[in-house]
């Protein structure tokens, strides 16, 4: 036993009691601050993406801006590996493939990919199980969408 395992509440956990939206909110936030830095449009390009999709329609603007403020609290307290492992466990095996592909998305749309995105991406595919031939498919169609 620890020293902090006698100090209730001082304990970091990785446990989360993420809704499904809310881990996949989780892993586009560790998918745009991945480079260490979370800009403006970065944070107005993942809330326009998330605005878009059915998992988010019944989230009004209020209860959407009180869900990034936890998470991202959670990033800066515990850092981007314990919000994606918090987020990981409890993502519905059904949005494995759409949360690789719009994190890939996130990562290409500000025209280069740092080392510490490409590691990201490499370890998300990975926890994910997403074979590699389809994550090559995925950064593939990113790429192009990305483009221009």
């Amino acid at each position: 036993m620890g020293l902090f395992d006698r100090v209730s509440g001082t304990r970091r956990t990785t446990e989360s009691n993420f809704s499904p939206a809310e881990a996949y909110a989780a892993i586009m936030l560790v998918a745009v601050a991945s480079d260490g830095y979370l800009s403006d449009d970065e944070a107005q390009g993942l809330s326009t993406s998330l605005s878009r999709m059915q998992l988010f329609r019944s989230y009004p603007g209020d209860v959407t801006r009180k869900m990034f403020d936890r998470l991202l609290s959670i990033l800066q307290r515990q850092g981007i590996k314990d919000l994606l492992n918090m987020a990981l466990a409890v993502l519905p095996h059904d949005l494995y493939e759409t949360a690789f592909a719009m994190a890939t998305d996130l990562v290409l749309a500000d025209g280069e990919v740092t080392q510490k995105e490409e590691e990201l991406l490499n370890d998300l595919h990975r926890a994910l199980e997403i074979p590699e031939e389809e994550a090559i498919k995925i950064i593939d169609v990113m790429v192009i969408k990305n483009r221009g």
